[in-house]
């Protein structure tokens, strides 16, 4: 009997050990689709299985998001996917191309035009989207009645920072990117003597030139919030929301910025209080590799394999392009392995093995990798530094520009390009990166110090996310400036104020000597 109960009692123990130790809560999230849910699924199932209840609000139409899962409830909302389809991203990579062909310090400007485009189409479809959900009774009234404890979302696209402030619900944001920039520019000091502008491809080390461009780009990034994105949705404001309420506003009004950076890649800069850097979270230890890529791998003996994935976005690099690149792998005594869409090339060689999907973790994780050929996605970068992998940059779009630079900088990349790729150039870059053991000394360093933290990204992020909804928010984190007026906050009131008080000094000096000149003349 008593050994019956003593077993009893030490299975009841373990089980209750396990639990998880935060309340269960309801959550809801609004993400981004694309390669941003593919980290903001991470974050859902580890909160899933710490018991919260969590709902998501994607498109019908979504590239990646299910409708269905055992780890969340989906709601179905209009959303950008609705409007735009992934060619959209296609076509503009040519423009991009085209952009690359121009001078170092112009094609910057050309490519953000780009985006500008992109950028107006896009707030406007958001704007609307947001407008339809408030607009709703029947859905507002679900949202109110499902009583969440927390807004959990991705501010790339602001539609959950609309409806989290609308419910006056505490705020975590997973993110990197906001509006048209990088998130620091929105909430922390970034004087840019030092601290480049998103899209510059510049470093913390510039000259005047790049001075004089990071301005230039710092001014063009305020003149697009102020005149492009912020106006549309000044009406949606307007009807929902107390005087002078603007997208800003409610974005700095976020508890916890749960930044997907690390400063093992970022270049130093201030940041805040209410600021949590969680770069890296979604990288793991690798798991076993499917049987077929395992017999192919151990095939490529001492040499070894190279990995290349161009992302989720872009199907396939224009046809010279592909055709040069194969053409170099073919030359290379390493096996290699392409995340590959489109007509095969016919340079291909017997070396290489196409595939539509491969386990990148698992493979950028296994020890007879030797390099990873990537467009330079924040996900991919992050992964080759945890599994210590140079890269071979090749970079198509929006921030993959300056993130490859970032590694470069570090000395565990080269960057080759998609506008002047030919065979002897991208085998030149590859060789370099495979037999150069210096990249692979730095990124092993860059691996190590990116491993040396007291608690891993993940479970910061859980901690931070279950502080805001234990303690209702975190409005002690938040700074003041936050709702300062523009010429306050750079204190250009006192600024004025002392020149006033300087002006009325010099003036009254100026009278007591003309005063003495004219005594002295009445005297003689």
């Amino acid at each position: 009997m008593w050994t019956t109960l003593s077993f009893t009692l030490t299975v009841l123990s373990l089980v209750l050990l396990s639990c998880p130790s935060s309340d269960s809560s309801r959550i809801l999230v609004v993400p981004v689709d694309g390669s941003h849910w593919l980290n903001m699924e991470h974050i859902l199932r580890k909160l899933h299985s710490r018991g919260h209840e969590i709902t998501v609000l994607r498109s019908a139409k979504s590239w990646y998001i299910p409708e269905n899962s055992t780890v969340y409830t989906s709601i179905n909302i209009r959303m950008l996917e609705d409007e735009e389809d992934l060619e959209v991203y296609n076509r503009m990579l040519l423009d991009v191309i085209e952009c690359r062909k121009k001078s170092r310090f112009i094609r910057s400007f050309c490519q953000q035009y780009e985006i500008t485009k992109l950028l107006g189409k896009g707030h406007e479809i958001l704007a609307n989207s947001a407008a339809l959900l408030l607009d709703d009774p029947v859905f507002m009234k679900k949202m109110h009645d499902a009583q969440f404890n927390l807004m959990l979302t991705d501010p790339g696209m602001p539609i959950g920072v609309i409806l989290g402030s609308y419910l006056k619900l505490p705020t975590v944001f997973n993110v990197r990117w906001i509006n048209n920039g990088e998130s620091h520019f929105a909430m922390a000091p970034s004087p840019a003597s030092y601290i480049p502008i998103s899209g510059t491809e510049l470093t913390d080390k510039m000259d005047f030139v790049d001075r004089v461009k990071n301005v230039l780009f710092y001014i063009y990034s305020q003149t697009e919030l102020q005149f492009l994105i912020y106006p549309a949705y000044s009406n949606l404001m307007e009807r929902h929301f107390p005087p002078g309420t603007d997208l800003l506003s409610l974005e700095l009004s976020a508890d916890i910025w749960l930044v997907r950076a690390d400063f093992v890649f970022e270049f130093p800069r201030p940041t805040m209080p209410n600021v949590v850097y969680i770069g890296g979270f979604q990288c793991q230890e690798p798991s076993p590799l499917p049987n077929d890529l395992q017999t192919f791998v151990e095939s490529s003996g001492d040499h070894g394999v190279i990995i290349m994935s161009l992302g989720t976005f872009v199907s396939a690099l224009p046809r010279k392009a592909t055709e040069a690149i194969a053409a170099a792998f073919a030359e290379l005594p390493q096996k290699v392995i392409w995340k590959y869409i489109g007509q095969q090339p016919t340079t291909l060689g017997n070396n290489t093995l196409l595939v539509k999907w491969l386990p990148q973790k698992d493979l950028l994780g296994h020890p007879k990798t030797r390099a990873f050929v990537a467009h330079g996605g924040t996900n991919g970068m992050y992964e080759a530094i945890y599994h210590g992998v140079p890269v071979v940059g090749l970079p198509l779009l929006f921030d993959q520009f300056d993130n490859v630079v970032r590694l470069k900088e570090r000395g565990a990349a080269r960057i080759v390009e998609a506008k002047s790729i030919t065979k002897e150039s991208f085998l030149e870059a590859v060789k370099d990166v495979v037999e150069n053991p210096s990249y692979r000394e730095n990124v092993q360093r860059l691996s190590r110090l990116h491993r040396d933290t007291p608690m891993s990204p993940m479970d910061t992020a859980l901690f931070w996310i279950e502080y805001v909804i234990r303690n209702k928010g975190a409005p002690h984190l938040r700074a003041v400036g936050y709702s300062l007026p523009w010429y306050s906050y750079f204190c250009l009131d006192v600024a004025a104020f002392l020149l006033v008080i300087l002006v009325a000094l010099v003036c009254k000096k100026q009278q007591q000597k003309n005063k003495k000149k004219n005594n002295k003349k009445t005297l003689k």
